[in-house]
């Protein structure tokens, strides 16, 4: 299949800018016959007692630092991924890309461009990296979003659910963003299994798959863990037949790295799984996701989930119905194509 194959029109209005008031009450679209529009909350109403609902805890760094080049000129660094030695992977906005052994001077903080890797820059701190962007760091808001960060992206861009002692990401887990303590108390109360997978979402998810033919489109790389414990309870559920809800395309993509080998006790490391069209899927059944960018790679994993024909069908829909898009945006409950 082609790139093109997985565009459509996404009107700049239904990009939503902010999230709505309270995270549950976010619309949901759910992909049944016919197909139902309800608020997030009603999905409670979808699972059953002794199904497993399989959460990404993973926290979000402020991972965005604002700076200045040697020769003065701004400069926005973006955390990709933390290396060995005190350097980090980042992206870099500038009018000019910074030249190899150059300074960059980050808030007062002196740092060096070592080199690059792909369209990453490699750069070197004096101390840990993490600990700098957690002092002057913002939230790292994606760039389809049109605005500074503001005093509420620090909690309303993280889940309820995320676990600090993790290792973290620059892109929150967006398919989480809906749920609230009480909706999980709730869902919990009906005799559901709750479960959390840590996957780090790099700024790589943001990237176009840029080749037409996507089957030759190198994916972004992100390490995950899923435990032997998170394993032995998705067999447990399908032997009973219940159902494996994935709460978005990081829990997806962890799950299914986990049982690509059919012995797997687990998995720890980094994952390039690319699921798009003809990926059959092992692990999920019912998948939670947001609303993804025209092109994405997330919108492919979309398309292998329920069916080229099918995402083209929902996605015109929710332009029609006016659903609000991406990150902050409304929600879908999808059930997997079983052809």
């Amino acid at each position: 299949m082609k790139t093109s194959d997985f565009n459509y029109h996404l009107p700049e209005k239904l990009i939503a800018n902010y999230p709505i008031k309270c995270r549950s009450s976010s619309r949901l679209l759910v992909n049944s016959e016919p197909v139902q529009h309800l608020f997030f909350k009603d999905i409670i109403d979808f699972f059953k007692k002794g199904d497993l609902l399989v959460l990404n805890n993973t926290s979000v760094i402020p991972a965005r630092v604002f700076g200045k080049k040697e020769s003065g000129g701004s400069i926005e660094v973006m955390l990709e991924r933390v290396l060995e030695k005190n350097q980090a992977l980042v992206q870099i906005r500038s009018g000019r890309s910074p030249k190899i052994g150059s300074n960059i001077i980050l808030n007062s903080i002196v740092v060096k461009c070592i080199g690059r890797q792909d369209s990453f820059f490699i750069l070197q701190f004096d101390r840990s990296p993490i600990d700098i962007f957690n002092a002057i760091g913002h939230v790292p808001l994606p760039p389809y979003i049109k605005r500074p960060d503001e005093k509420l992206d620090k909690d309303r861009y993280a889940t309820v659910y995320e676990d600090k002692t993790q290792q973290g990401s620059v892109a929150a887990p967006t398919a989480g963003l809906h749920f609230d303590n009480s909706l999980l108390e709730c869902i919990k109360n009906k005799g559901v299994n709750i479960v959390t997978v840590n996957l780090s979402v790099g700024a790589g998810t943001f990237q176009p798959v840029k080749s037409e033919n996507i089957e030759e489109h190198d994916i972004h790389s992100e390490y995950l863990e899923v435990t032997p414990e998170v394993v032995d309870m998705v067999l447990q559920t399908k032997k009973k037949g219940k159902k494996v809800f994935a709460v978005g395309t990081t829990a997806t993509r962890a799950l299914e790295t986990a049982f690509m080998d059919e012995t797997t006790k687990g998995y720890s490391g980094f994952t390039k799984l690319f699921i798009y069209p003809g990926y059959k899927f092992k692990a999920v059944d019912k998948l939670i996701t947001n609303f993804h960018l025209p092109q994405s790679s997330l919108l492919m994993l979309v398309s292998a989930f329920i069916g080229y024909d099918n995402m083209k069908q929902l996605y015109k829909i929710a332009v029609e119905k006016e659903y609000r898009f991406l990150s902050y945006g409304d929600a879908m409950l999808l059930e997997r194509n079983e052809i």
